[in-house]
């Protein structure tokens, strides 16, 4: 793993300095310099307009007492392309865009969801079968919103479901009032 980033951290660089000087080569330098401005400047309107937009639904679910998932993780989808946005280049510029597009990152979220929903689970809450979406976050996953409740988003951490029951049942041990 350690190898393959070390890579891509090499790799991206070197082939954007390779597609710069292409075009600059083909459409003249001041027309290049020209063009990464303008999709920056494109790139920071998307990502302020869907950011906002994200905002406020997060807000809205979040006032109606319902955990954002969808929301959030087209938050980080947005950060991320934001991110891509700053790093001078065409490829980074063009994956950054593709995540501010909505249909694309409708897909991608869609994709992250159902690749993490089972991993996730909030003090005894887990993400249901239509991961955060359909039944959304509830015990065992179809309703139930929990709030107010000794489990629920409110009373404890986040943790990897894939923890070990020992290292889990250690912890409870440890985390008893009384006892320490």
């Amino acid at each position: 793993m350690f190898i393959v980033l070390i890579l891509v951290l090499l790799g991206i660089p070197v082939a954007e300095i390779f597609f710069i000087i292409r075009v600059a080569r083909d459409l003249g330098i001041l027309e290049t310099i020209g063009l990464l401005v303008a999709v920056s400047v494109v790139g920071a309107w998307l990502v302020r307009r869907s950011g906002l937009g994200v905002l406020r639904q997060i807000q809205e679910r979040l006032a109606r007492g319902e955990i954002p998932g969808r929301e959030l993780v087209d938050g980080l989808l947005i950060l991320v392309g934001g991110l891509l946005m700053l790093t001078p280049g065409f490829l980074t510029d063009a994956v950054g865009l593709l995540l501010l597009i909505p249909p694309t990152r409708l897909a991608l979220r869609a994709l992250l969801i159902r690749r993490y929903s089972k991993r996730i689970r909030i003090a005894g809450w887990t993400a249901g079968p239509g991961g955060f979406g359909f039944g959304g976050f509830g015990r065992g996953g179809a309703g139930g919103s929990g709030f107010g409740s000794e489990t629920g988003p409110d009373r404890g951490d986040i943790r990897d479901v894939r923890e070990p029951r020992a290292l889990r049942r250690g912890r409870k041990r440890r985390e008893k009032p009384g006892s320490g």
